[in-house]
């Protein structure tokens, strides 16, 4: 293989994910949402097709861009790097084959009439990309190989909540599949007002992604209060999507459950703490702040073949704000029957 080899791109088959998935790791930008289990799940678990492109050179692959074709009635037909995470977009050995995937992923959306196609990272230099900003800031924080260190890092306020918790008697138990994790998890998002994702989802990403998945249960007395499910990916933890009763906030049930989940990070070799998105001025993002996380701009990118400009997904608008309030009313058994059918379509 030269340089002057040509440039090929086309899309992954399961032949090729032991390749994909090193490449990956390899990659100084690679994340957890580019690795092929990712295209799996979506497909397995959520019926969405996930035509993720690879560019390969002689024979190997120099180039991968991880899409998901979200589709439904509600909000149209959207190609997305990467749906149903929170990061994406193109890794390549240079600039110009991320350029060839990107070209690749407008010509599939015109080919195939999506109305959008959005990277979930900075815009490309391309004519017609528009920066997604101003809506969502990602928290990390770094983590002391010594997790007394950790703890007496936090504000004094989470290290009082989580002993208080410790007199509580909760405890963590980790689970080897969803089923503590999906009720609790069900049930927040009810609480939110948002559609919750199907059981399916969860066990897919924990049979999927193996040793890094991650499924833990908080109890009192023997009942579980809360749950959450993380991520290791390199020498990070991240806790993805987390669930609770009402009254696990007066247990200090969240702050005693992400305090284990760092010592357990610790005791993997993890150094960094990725706590994920949240919406600017969200009660989540000040959560996350007393944790002491650090604070970043989320910044992705938005074409349309059409001009389309992107749906508005934010439950806090004014056009959203009815559909928030009416869900939350939903009996639960309903909420879940309806909720898996509208956020296989968010993406």
């Amino acid at each position: 293989m030269s340089a002057a080899d040509p440039v090929r791109i086309r899309p992954l088959a399961p032949a090729d994910r032991d390749a994909w998935d090193a490449f990956v790791l390899a990659h100084p930008r690679g994340s957890l949402f580019h690795l092929s289990a990712w295209a799996r799940a979506v497909e397995e678990a959520l019926g969405q097709e996930a035509p993720f492109l690879c560019a390969e050179r002689g024979g190997r692959i120099v180039g991968v861009l991880p899409l998901v074709a979200v589709r439904g009635p509600l909000f149209g037909r959207a190609l997305v790097s990467t749906g149903f995470t929170v990061g994406g977009g193109p890794l390549a050995e240079d600039d110009a084959i991320a350029e060839a995937l990107v070209e690749a992923a407008e010509r599939l959306a015109r080919e195939r009439g999506f109305a959008r196609l959005e990277l979930r990272c900075p815009p490309p230099a391309r004519p017609g990309w528009q920066p997604i900003a101003g809506k969502h800031l990602f928290f990390r924080k770094p983590l002391d190989p010594d997790p007394e260190v950790n703890f007496r890092n936090l504000r004094r306020k989470q290290r009082a909540v989580i002993r208080k918790a410790r007199e509580h008697g909760l405890r963590i138990e980790i689970d080897s599949d969803c089923t503590r994790f999906f009720p609790l998890y069900a049930a927040s998002v009810h609480r939110l007002g948002t559609p919750v994702l199907p059981r399916a989802w969860f066990a897919a990403l924990a049979r999927l992604f193996g040793e890094r998945c991650e499924l833990a249960t908080v109890l009192h007395r023997d009942r579980p209060v809360a749950a959450l499910l993380s991520f290791y990916f390199r020498d990070a933890v991240l806790p993805y999507y987390a669930g609770s009763l009402p009254e696990a906030r007066a247990l200090g049930a969240h702050d005693f459950m992400y305090d284990a989940l760092m010592r357990r990070a610790v005791a993997r070799g993890c150094r960094l703490f990725d706590f994920g998105r949240s919406k600017v001025g969200s009660g989540h993002a000040e959560f996350k702040k007393h944790w002491g996380a650090s604070a970043e701009p989320v910044v992705y990118a938005h074409w349309s073949p059409v001009g389309r400009p992107p749906p508005d997904l934010d439950p806090r608008s004014e056009r959203n704000r009815l559909f928030v309030r009416l869900w939350r009313r939903l009996p639960a058994p309903l909420a879940n029957r309806l909720g898996p059918w509208i956020a296989r379509q968010i993406g």
